[in-house]
């Protein structure tokens, strides 16, 4: 893969991106995740590669990326001082991923130590609830009520 490639597919920091799955195909049995990240303020090309460090790490170890979306750059909240610097500024970013659970204490560590990272979190996705888990209450049969009471 090329500069800036990943997987045969461009990686775009951009909102073109989002949608564009990358990785196997999909496995049912695995949770999903988001991972909420804060990436300090740089120049895009240096922010590509940036993310592109961070999918492909989630890519080799299992992970299925479903979802980047580039959630822009602003003011922190607060100072936030990460590997001896202090940032006031960030790129805000949200991967949709599913994994299988044991990859994320790695993942996290992964994530600590890139320098480019300021705020790495990673929250688990509530699964749907399906009709076919709950099915309501059973009406009850009344004609078989009435067929007793009569005899």
């Amino acid at each position: 893969a090329g500069k800036g490639r990943l997987c045969g597919r461009r990686l775009n920091a951009g909102p073109r991106y989002k949608g564009h799955e990358v990785g196997a195909p999909p496995s049912h049995n695995m949770p999903r995740y988001e991972l909420a990240l804060i990436m300090k303020a740089m120049q895009r090309p240096e922010m590509a590669a940036a993310l592109r460090r961070t999918v492909e790490a989630l890519l080799e170890n299992g992970a299925l990326v479903r979802n980047l979306e580039n959630l822009g750059e602003r003011a922190l909240p607060y100072k936030i001082s990460k590997h001896n610097l202090r940032h006031t500024r960030g790129g805000y970013f949200s991967v949709d991923f599913e994994a299988p659970p044991a990859i994320i204490p790695t993942m996290l560590d992964h994530l600590d130590r890139d320098v480019d990272v300021v705020r790495p979190t990673i929250l688990k996705h509530k699964s749907p609830r399906t009709e076919d888990s709950c099915p309501g209450l059973i009406p009850p049969n009344y004609e078989a009520k009435l067929r007793s009471k009569r005899k």
